[in-house]
C-alpha cells in the first residue's frame, strides 16, 4: 500500500511538473517569440518631432541685446494618437471651434483655398511640399487633374464627415487629417498646428483633452528696442524660391528665416541647428520614451554685435523725427515761403570716420518692429511708406554738398590754386541758351554777388557761381574720376542689400533719358559741379563721400558688424576688420582749403550752419566741444514743392573721428537738416566721456 501511494505521488508531481513545462512554453511564445522580445503589452508608436534651436542675439556695439528670444509654447500633434482615437474627427471638429472662439489662427499645407469657392493654392507652397501633395495624391489613388471642389467632395467623403457641416468647417478638419496623412507617407517631423500660444489660450485647449496634441517648449524672437526698424529687420517664412536656396544649407521646409535687415543680412550666423528628437508614446498618447536622435541635438545660433549704438541711433531717431514736425507741422513752421511744409521722409546716418562702422541709421518715418504685424494694414497704406527705407533704399541729388568734390577734382588737375580769386558775376553766361544763376544773385533785390572770393569763402556761402566756374575747367572724366574716388555710384560695402545710385557722366544722361535729351552737354557738366544734373546718390553714400573727405581721400567699407560670438559668449567667432576700399591721393593743400572752408560753413559770418555747432549765430553762444566741419546743400527735384535739403558734417577738425549726413525730402534747405547733427555730435562726446567709467553687461570680450 505504501509502495501504491509513492508511485502515485511520483505520478502526480512529473504530470505536475509536464502541465507547468507546456504553460511555460505557452507563455514563452506569448510574451517573446511572439513579441518578438518587446513584453510590453502597450501599444508604442515611435515619432519623429523637430526641436527648434535658438536664433543667436543682435547686440549694438556695447553689448545692449537688441534683438533676443523670448520662450515661447507650441501646440504639436502625434499623428499616431490622432488617427488611433474614436471619434477623432469630432475632436478635431471641437478643436477648431475653440480656435475660432479664441481668434487662434493655424495653418496646413493642404493646397486648397479655406473657403468656398474652392482653387488650389499650390503656387503659394514651395517645390517640397508640391511634391508632398502629389506623394499623397498617388497614395490615395486620386488623379492628378482633380478639380479643387470634387477633391474636397472625395476627402470629405474618405474622412466620413458629417454631412451637416459646413464646406468651410470641413475644409478645416480635411487640412488637420491631411496633414496627419502626409506623416504615414513621408519623414516629415510632427505636425505643428500652432505656434507661440498665449498661456491662456493654451490652457482652453488643452481641456478639450484632444488625443494627440502637446505642448511644446520653443522661442520666438522678441524686440528690447522700438528704434531701427529698417536696419534690425524681421523674421519670416520661407517662399518657394527661399527654400530653394536654404534646402541646400540644411534647413527644416517650416523654418523661419530673416526676410530683411540684420536677421537676413547675418542669417547665417544666427541661425542655430535645429535637432531632432525620438517619441515613443502609447495610443492614449502617453509618453513613454523621449531622446535626441543620435547627431540631431539643437545647437544654439551665434551672437552678432553690430557697430549701431543703440543710445546715438535713439537720439538720431527723435532729433530726425523732431525736425521733420517742425518743418510739416504749421503751428512750428511760420516760413513766410512755406518751404518745408510739405516735407515727407528723412534719413541720416552716423559713422566713425577711421574705420567705415556706422553708429547709426535712421529712415524717416519709422515704425515698431514688435507691432508690425497689427500695424501691417495701416503702415501699408501710409502715403509716406514707413517700411521705405530712404537711408540706403533711395538716390537723390546731392546738391551743394558735392561742391568740396568739386574743388577737389579741380585742384587734383591743376585747375585751381589755393588762394586763387574768382569773382562772381551772379549769372554764368559762357553757353548760349545756358545761363544757371547763383543762388545769392536770384533770391536779392537787384541781383547781388559775392563779389571777389577764394574757395573757403565759396564754401562757407556756398556760392554756385564759384563752382560753375571750377566745374567748367574740368573735363567731365575729372569729376567722375573725383566722385567716384568719394563712392558717389559705388557700392558701400554694408552687409544689407542697397542701391548704389549714378555719378553725372554722359553714360547715366544716355541711360535716363531719350532723344535729344539724352545727349550729354557743356551744361550738363556745369550743373554736376553743384551737385545736380545726373548726380544721384544714397544718404549712407552721403555719409561715406563725408568720412572720405575726413581722411584726406581714403574711403572706408562701410559696415554693420562687429563681432559674432558663440551662443554663450565664451568663443568669438568672427572680428570684423577695417577695410579699404579706394585711396585718392589728395594734395595737402587741396586737404587744407576744403577742411578750413567747411570749418567756415559751421563757424564763420554767412556760414550756411553757423547758427549751429557753436557758432557765430548760435543762440548762448555755447562753448561747444569740438570744432566742426559742415557742408549744407538745397538740391532741386522734378516732384514738385519744396526743395530737398542734404547736409554732412565731421568732427573734430584737427583729427576727424565721426561724420554725420543727412538727408531731407521737400524739407526747403539743407541748413534746415543741420540742428539733428548738432544734437547727434554734442551727445556723442558727451557718451565719450561717459563711457570711461561705464562697462556694459553682455560686452563681449
Amino acid at each position: 500500500m505504501e509502495r501504491i501511494s509513492r508511485l502515485r505521488a511520483v505520478i502526480l508531481v512529473i504530470l505536475f511538473g509536464f502541465i507547468l513545462t507546456l504553460f511555460s512554453f505557452r507563455l514563452f511564445k506569448l510574451q517573446i517569440i511572439d513579441t518578438k522580445g518587446n513584453t510590453d503589452n502597450t501599444v508604442t508608436y515611435g515619432t519623429i518631432t523637430t526641436v527648434r534651436a535658438a536664433r543667436g542675439d543682435i547686440l549694438d556695439r556695447n553689448g545692449k541685446v537688441l534683438v533676443g528670444n523670448r520662450a515661447s509654447y507650441d501646440l504639436v500633434f502625434n499623428h499616431y494618437v490622432i488617427k488611433s482615437a474614436d471619434d477623432r474627427n469630432q475632436y478635431l471638429y471641437n478643436l477648431l471651434k475653440k480656435c475660432d472662439e479664441l481668434g487662434v489662427e493655424h495653418s496646413d499645407h493642404l493646397p486648397v483655398t479655406t473657403t468656398r469657392p474652392f482653387v488650389y493654392t499650390l503656387d503659394e507652397y514651395s517645390s517640397a511640399w508640391q511634391r508632398y501633395f502629389r506623394t499623397f495624391m498617388n497614395d490615395w489613388g486620386l488623379d492628378s487633374d482633380i478639380t479643387a471642389p470634387l477633391l474636397m467632395e472625395k476627402l470629405r467623403a474618405r474622412y466620413e464627415l458629417p454631412a451637416e457641416w459646413t464646406d468651410e468647417e470641413a475644409r478645416g478638419v480635411v487640412g488637420l487629417r491631411y496633414e496627419f496623412d502626409l506623416r504615414g507617407v513621408t519623414n516629415l517631423p510632427n505636425y505643428v498646428f500652432i505656434e507661440d500660444v498665449s498661456s491662456d489660450d493654451l490652457s482652453a485647449i488643452l481641456e478639450l483633452n484632444t488625443p494627440g496634441l502637446m505642448v511644446e517648449s520653443s522661442t520666438v524672437r522678441e524686440y528690447h528696442t522700438t528704434y531701427a526698424a529698417h536696419i534690425l529687420g524681421s523674421m519670416g517664412a520661407m517662399d518657394p524660391e527661399d527654400w530653394e536656396i536654404y534646402k541646400k544649407k540644411g534647413y527644416a521646409k517650416d523654418a523661419y528665416i530673416g526676410q530683411s535687415g540684420f536677421e537676413e543680412a547675418f542669417e547665417e550666423y544666427l541661425h542655430g541647428i535645429d535637432g531632432q528628437r525620438y517619441d515613443a508614446v502609447s495610443k492614449d498618447g502617453t509618453i513613454i520614451e523621449q531622446r535626441y536622435v543620435e547627431g540631431k541635438e539643437p545647437v544654439a545660433g551665434n551672437n552678432v554685435e553690430t557697430t549701431i549704438d543703440i543710445d546715438i541711433q535713439k537720439i538720431a531717431e527723435d532729433a530726425l523725427a523732431d525736425a521733420m514736425d517742425s518743418f510739416t507741422n504749421p503751428e512750428r513752421n511760420t516760413s513766410t515761403t512755406g518751404d518745408g511744409l510739405d516735407a515727407q521722409g528723412a534719413a541720416v546716418i552716423v559713422m566713425k570716420v577711421k574705420t567705415g562702422e556706422i553708429l547709426a541709421c535712421a529712415s524717416y518715418p519709422s515704425y515698431n518692429l514688435a507691432t508690425m504685424t497689427e500695424d501691417w494694414d495701416a503702415l501699408l497704406a501710409d502715403e509716406l511708406k514707413p517700411f521705405f527705407n530712404r537711408a540706403f533704399g533711395a538716390a537723390y541729388a546731392p546738391g551743394s554738398t558735392f561742391k568740396p568734390c568739386t574743388l577737389t577734382a579741380a585742384m587734383m588737375n591743376g585747375l585751381y590754386q589755393r588762394g586763387e580769386i574768382i569773382t562772381d558775376e551772379g549769372v554764368f553766361t559762357k553757353y548760349d541758351g545756358f545761363r544757371p544763376k547763383c543762388l545769392f544773385y536770384s533770391s536779392t533785390q537787384g541781383g547781388s554777388t559775392h563779389g571777389d572770393i577764394a574757395a573757403q569763402y565759396a564754401l562757407r556761402v556756398s556760392c554756385n557761381y564759384f563752382f560753375y566756374e571750377l566745374a567748367d575747367r574740368c573735363t567731365w572724366q575729372m569729376l567722375d574720376a573725383a566722385a567716384q574716388g568719394f563712392g558717389f555710384g559705388e557700392p558701400t560695402g554694408i552687409e544689407l542689400t542697397e542701391i548704389v545710385g549714378t555719378r553725372s557722366n554722359p553714360d547715366s544722361k544716355k541711360a535716363n533719358h531719350t532723344g535729344a535729351d539724352a545727349v550729354w552737354g557743356a551744361g550738363d557738366r556745369v550743373l554736376t559741379g553743384i551737385g545736380q544734373a545726373e548726380n544721384r546718390i544714397t544718404p549712407l553714400q552721403l555719409c561715406v563721400y563725408a568720412c572720405t573727405l575726413a581722411n584726406q581721400g581714403t574711403r572706408y567699407k562701410a559696415t554693420f558688424l562687429n563681432r559674432v560670438a558663440s551662443a554663450d559668449y565664451r568663443t568669438l567667432i568672427y572680428e570684423n576688420e577695417p577695410q579699404i576700399l579706394s585711396q585718392m591721393d589728395i594734395p595737402y593743400d587741396c586737404y587744407l582749403t576744403y577742411l578750413e572752408g567747411m570749418r567756415e560753413v559751421a563757424s564763420e559770418p554767412g556760414g550756411t550752419a553757423s547758427n549751429y555747432f557753436g557758432g557765430v549765430k548760435d543762440p548762448g553762444g555755447r562753448n561747444y566741444p569740438v570744432a566742426v566741419c559742415a557742408k549744407t546743400g538745397t538740391a532741386q527735384h522734378a516732384s514738385g514743392g519744396s526743395d530737398h535739403g542734404a547736409f554732412i558734417c565731421f568732427a573734430p577738425m584737427e583729427d576727424p573721428e565721426i561724420a554725420v549726413a543727412l538727408f531731407g525730402e521737400k524739407v526747403g534747405h539743407g541748413s534746415s537738416l543741420a540742428g539733428v547733427a548738432d544734437e547727434i555730435i554734442e551727445s556723442y562726446y558727451e557718451m565719450v566721456r561717459a563711457s570711461e567709467t561705464f562697462t556694459y553687461e553682455n560686452k563681449l570680450s
